[in-house]
């Protein structure tokens, strides 16, 4: 049980890895047995996390009715402080079960690369992380290797190809597959590979992307099972050849091999949160350049399995939960009856500031005004949610420097006007407990009525998907079309590939692609640079901006200061 107190930002509050160091778990067999998996349809890999084997996936969804309700965090604009949103999501689980309600968490993997570098893991934090958060934040189940290997597998199958003949007529300067890696190494971004004469391969310039950029994550996260996992591989494209014609893996006959690496990949983790409630923890696509969430095979099987499912997507409304929305629901035959949108006070300052850059160590005074010019921000990321339908509940994830002046008022300006439910919440340093009022009024919303609605259809022309999200998501005036774009989207459309929804690849420092741009900007028009398929996924990615796919290391890396002593006793992991 967590201590009575909310200091998530106290010096003297235990740290993230010494409250999972001292947390009791059960075996994971014992934590899933009560919503329908035995010992039998799980793979462990050791007491504590295990796979779900892929005939208990079909064999449970062939036996439960999917008429769980389906939970969505978000955020509002996020600022380098961290708003909380994997933390409510985990104490949301954990909240739904304390009230007598059947939950379920899912939520992406960690990649190594932001673990080591700036943002941290990806396993919550205080009293709402799930466990190990050592082993997940790591190796875990091994699944991003299983995906650096495969996808770097396709890397030399291409430039083989390449070298021994060409049969295909692959255009050197027109391959668009580059390496990947799993971790934050900015000196790799662009590269010259085959140097050394005939024997080392064809000169060309190349480059890596972290593994969470890679198709392959958004494949693996977007398949329903190993049959289509296999599908989406094979009509990946790679490269052009010389007539502008695509060439897909299964051109290089890389389709089997490349699945074989992926096949215990595909299988979705199961973990338990600090209070013992079952945690799918699988995929972890960018959400700036593909579609941030988790993979549907652990939505599916969630949803077969509790009365309530809580998920989570990357960023703020205007980039996961868009594309969550109009991808991974569209994809997934599912809706979400309701979404939490998460707010943090000092978020809400940070936006609200009169200079810029903000003086982070102002935004731990009290400024009531700052907080009422920051909800600009927060507007937006309501009414973005609205225009889907779905009843919005707004999370105010609670920190020790915020007072009670600036917390009142947020709720009254979600109540009053708003119009929208609006809980405080302390899950960080509370546990679940700290989440009961919101999960109490996330069932009220999720048991009204909805009405959802993608944003667009599918099948109307590719300009007229961009320029909707543009205009009724990101504020913007209109678009403009810069570089090859439009010859892009004559190409695609000529492809027959414009009927595919769109992934906005922006900046998620703003609501517009100019990550200084604080706030709800107004009188700016969104330029896009190129638009490419991304076929296995099954969407047309669209770059705006400079979007980075693989980071480099800040001048303090975390990994800096970690550290393992004689014992094993890991120090500075969170």
């Amino acid at each position: 049980m967590a201590p009575d107190t909310d200091a998530e930002d106290d010096a003297s509050f235990p740290t993230d890895y010494e409250i999972a160091d001292a947390a009791e778990t059960e075996h994971i067999a014992d934590v899933v047995e009560p919503f329908g998996l035995d010992r039998e349809d799980l793979e462990l890999h050791g007491e504590d996390k295990a796979k779900v084997r892929l005939d208990a996936i079909e064999e449970t969804v062939a036996e439960h009715e999917a008429d769980g309700k389906l939970v969505l965090v978000t955020g509002m604009t996020p600022t380098p402080l961290g708003e909380g949103k994997t933390v409510t999501t985990v104490g949301l689980g954990q909240a739904f079960n304390r009230i007598g309600k059947d939950a379920l968490v899912a939520i992406r993997e960690p990649s190594l690369g932001p673990v080591f570098g700036v943002k941290g893991g990806a396993a919550g934090g205080g009293y709402s992380q799930v466990l190990p958060m050592e082993d997940i934040n790591l190796h875990f189940t091994g699944d991003l290797h299983a995906l650096t290997a495969a996808h770097n597998l396709i890397s030399t199958m291409l430039d083989n190809h390449i070298k021994q003949g060409n049969e295909l007529d692959v255009a050197v300067n027109w391959v668009n597959w580059p390496r990947a890696m799993d971790m934050n190494d900015r000196v790799l971004r662009e590269t010259v590979i085959g140097l050394g004469g005939d024997v080392t391969g064809v000169p060309r310039e190349d480059g890596f992307i972290l593994t969470a950029a890679s198709e392959l994550m958004a494949v693996l996260c977007l398949a329903d099972s190993l049959a289509d996992l296999k599908e989406r591989v094979a009509r990946i494209i790679v490269a052009y050849d010389g007539d502008g014609d695509p060439i897909t893996v299964d051109d290089i006959d890389a389709t089997g091999a490349v699945t074989i690496l992926l096949k215990d990949a595909i299988k979705p983790n199961v973990v338990q949160t600090i209070e013992g409630t079952p945690a799918f923890v699988h995929g972890g696509p960018f959400a700036n350049i593909a579609h941030g969430t988790n993979s549907l095979m652990a939505d599916r099987l969630a949803s077969h399995l509790s009365e309530y499912l809580v998920t989570e997507a990357g960023f703020g409304s205007d980039l996961g939960a868009e594309k969550f929305m109009n991808i991974v629901c569209r994809f997934g035959e599912m809706e979400p009856d309701a979404v939490t949108l998460v707010a943090s006070v000092r978020a809400l300052k940070y936006h609200g500031q009169d200079m810029w850059p903000p003086e982070l160590d102002e935004l731990e005074d009290e400024d009531v005004a700052a907080v009422e010019r920051g909800f600009e921000n927060l507007d937006k990321h309501v009414r973005n949610l609205q225009q889907f339908g779905v009843p919005v509940v707004v999370a105010i994830n609670r920190f020790p420097g915020d007072t009670d002046a600036e917390v009142q008022a947020v709720v009254d300006h979600c109540e009053e006007d708003l119009g929208v439910r609006v809980s405080e919440s302390t899950v960080f340093s509370d546990g679940g407990a700290g989440g009961e009022d919101l999960a109490e009024k996330l069932v009220d919303a999720a048991e009204s009525d909805s009405d959802f609605e993608y944003l667009y259809e599918a099948d109307v022309p590719i300009t007229e998907k961009i320029e909707t999200i543009a205009t009724e998501i990101y504020g913007a005036d209109g678009v403009e079309y810069h570089g090859d774009a439009e010859e892009d989207i004559e190409r695609l459309t000529d492809l027959g590939f414009d009927d595919m929804p769109v992934c906005m690849s922006k900046t998620f420092h703003s609501l517009s692609d100019d990550p200084s741009r604080k706030g709800a900007p107004e009188d700016w028009t969104l330029e896009v640079t190129e638009v490419y398929p991304s076929t296995g996924a099954g969407f047309l990615v669209v770059l705006t901006g400079d979007v980075l796919t693989l980071p480099g290391l800040p001048a303090e890396p975390a990994a800096a200061g970690m550290d393992i002593d004689e014992d094993g006793t890991i120090s500075g992991l969170f």
